[in-house]
């Protein structure tokens, strides 16, 4: 298939990048114009590029780049961090282009976290997170495009090595936060959204507690040969 990945440079773009070109797709990378300010960057994107993939140029702010470049592709993958309320605002944008064009058979917006549609209740100020998640949710389905989300459950490997201590990936060996322990301290906007992101999971449990509903599917039913790790094996790395 012809799949195009918006966001080729984060953490979960250049896996998808590695994985669609390793599993024969013709895998197109979307080269945004301020990626040629960022060595790094760019050094990664030359590099897909060497690997196969095909760089084509677009910016969110010139629709008829997204739309030039949805038009060469079956399928769009975006995987830019939602960490970010502009670049789930920015997916709106994706959404119009990939409307406007009506040859993609299927988009999967940048979710791989908890799944918005559970999160109502979150607490403040993290939820602005999940409710922009929701518009575009809804954007996506007013518009007829087919899609898949992808709720990864926050990926292990960023809370188990550390032991869900904000701060490095790897365990602490002196000292561990017990949050919650009665003692209230101002944080600032990062550290409040991440300290609620951390009581939704931990303490209410909201990536476990539920059945899987009607159209959704868990992913080692779905791809059996993938052997995952188990969170005893992860952290003996670590030992």
């Amino acid at each position: 298939m012809k799949v195009l990945v918006v966001g080729g440079t984060g953490y979960i773009g250049k896996r998808i990048v590695k994985a669609s070109l390793a599993q024969g797709h013709t895998t197109y990378v979307l080269l945004r114009p301020e990626t040629a300010y960022d060595i790094d960057k760019l050094q990664m994107v030359l590099g897909f590029k060497e690997q196969g993939a095909i760089l084509i140029e677009a910016s969110f702010s010139d629709p008829a780049s997204l739309l030039h470049a949805v038009k060469q592709v079956d399928v769009v993958i975006c995987t830019m961090s939602g960490a970010h309320s502009q670049n789930l605002t920015l997916q709106l944008k994706l959404v119009d282009a990939i409307k406007e064009a009506g040859n993609v058979k299927r988009f999967l917006p940048s979710e791989f976290g908890m799944d918005p549609s559970r999160m109502g209740h979150a607490l403040e100020p993290g939820r602005d997170t999940f409710d922009k998640k929701m518009i575009v949710r809804k954007a996506i389905e007013d518009a007829g495009i087919p899609f898949t989300y992808v709720s990864a459950n926050c990926f292990g490997g960023f809370f188990v090595g550390n032991l869900s201590q904000m701060g490095p990936f790897i365990p602490s060996r002196d000292k561990v936060c017990l949050y919650g322990d009665g003692s209230v301290k101002e944080k600032d906007y990062y550290s409040q959204v991440v300290v609620g992101h951390l009581y939704h999971i931990f303490f209410e449990g909201c990536l476990a507690n539920f059945e899987i509903g009607e159209g959704g599917e868990e992913a080692s039913t779905l791809y059996p040969e993938v052997q995952y790790t188990r969170m005893d094996e992860y952290l003996k790395r670590y030992v």
